[in-house]
């Protein structure tokens, strides 16, 4: 096994490229499953980005490409302190395997602001919309919110969203298949 103690720092956000998408050749039940190596990396820089490197971490995907990890932050500096914590504190991961890219919010930030779109809602509606669901995208870009296409065609319901966040971008996509949010 390669042992690389810096990982790859690309200046991109990860992209939904099909290629990158596609898992190891294990399965289990026809359902693909990770890369053990890839997967004990991704619990070892997860766990730090969690907790001491929570000010810059913003996410991290498995198998993105297949048998590598993904981490998005928001410092490559910092994400290299970060990768090397993780190492320290798991000595058998292989960083070489570990792709740095760079992000614009840490994942406890937007955390923040999908919990105050969560809670102005109204019995699952903001400004009289449905809000079927909201969630952070992988690549730690901003906040997701579900909603009819009359909710993402109104401009009231996109600046009071931009509002609660305080400017994070949010992406309100015409989705309908989940069931409001009830708080």
């Amino acid at each position: 096994m390669q042992d690389n103690p810096e990982p790859t720092s690309v200046d991109a956000t990860p992209t939904n490229d099909p290629a990158a998408e596609e898992l190891s050749n294990d399965s289990i039940d026809d359902a693909p499953s990770n890369d053990p190596v890839a997967e004990a990396l991704s619990q070892a820089v997860g766990a730090q980005g969690r907790d001491v490197f929570a000010d810059v971490y913003g996410s991290h995907m498995t198998d993105y490409p297949p048998g590598r990890v993904a981490l998005c932050v928001t410092d490559l500096a910092r994400g290299q302190q970060l990768a090397a914590a993780a190492k320290q504190a798991d000595p058998g991961i292989d960083l070489s395997r570990l792709d740095l890219y760079h992000c614009s919010y840490a994942e406890r930030t937007l955390a923040a602001a999908l919990d105050k779109i969560n809670t102005a809602d109204d019995q699952g509606q903001l400004l009289g919309f449905p809000l079927y669901s909201s969630w952070l995208p992988p690549d730690a870009s901003g906040v997701v919110v579900n909603t009819t296409g009359q909710g993402t065609a109104s401009q009231a319901l996109r600046d009071r969203l931009a509002a609660l966040t305080g400017g994070i971008p949010v992406t309100v996509v015409n989705d309908t298949s989940a069931i409001p949010i009830p708080l």
